[in-house]
């Protein structure tokens, strides 16, 4: 039986933190594979840039760090449609391939979130979370700082502004080229 590692968010845009995140599950983990799957409709309506550009920057930030099999850019949330929701995406992966064993990768401020996830018991159940200490955050279990303090919403916020010079430690170059051509988040 394989144990992936299920990797989901929005990525909107991916950045440093996402990228160190699989580096940590691969380096540090029992897994064969982290499966890396960027949500299709955020299901709190929250803006997201197009799927196909959010799918090609994670590519880019997080294509490079293992071929396949060990990182696999997923579009099942595409392929379900709709919101996205975690425990629908787990319960599909499940019946596409019954010999997984799957965990969820979460960061701590996520985890400190399950109380407004939809079915968290179904996706404990089907992914038992294996949680990533992140800077101002704290879980009991979850090793300490593995994820620095970066978001997307303050990346999103700092090319909306122009600060570039800003953005060259938090995001990985061949995102920031890619949002830059696309004119994404620039509003």
């Amino acid at each position: 039986m394989a144990t992936v590692a299920i990797f989901g968010g929005s990525f909107n845009p991916p950045h440093v933190a996402h990228v160190l995140a699989v580096t940590w599950v691969l380096s540090t983990q029992d897994v064969d594979a982290v499966l890396v799957v960027p949500t299709f409709q955020h299901p709190f309506a929250k803006a997201l840039a197009p799927y196909e550009d959010r799918l090609a920057m994670c590519e880019l930030a997080m294509g490079w760090l293992a071929p396949p099999p060990r990182v696999v850019l997923s579009r099942v949330e595409q392929e379900l449609g709709g919101e996205s929701r975690t425990w629908r995406t787990l319960e599909h992966l499940q019946q596409q391939h019954p010999d997984w064993s799957m965990r969820l990768v979460m960061g701590a401020d996520l985890m400190l979130e399950a109380d407004k996830w939809s079915r968290f018991d179904r996706v404990q159940a089907l992914a038992p979370p294996m949680v990533l200490g992140r800077v101002g955050f704290h879980v009991e279990g979850a090793p300490s700082a593995v994820l620095p303090a970066v978001s997307s919403t303050d990346v999103r916020s700092r090319i909306a502004a122009g600060q570039w010079d800003a953005l060259e430690a938090l995001v990985p170059r061949r995102v920031l080229d890619y949002v830059k051509t696309a004119g994404l988040y620039r509003t």
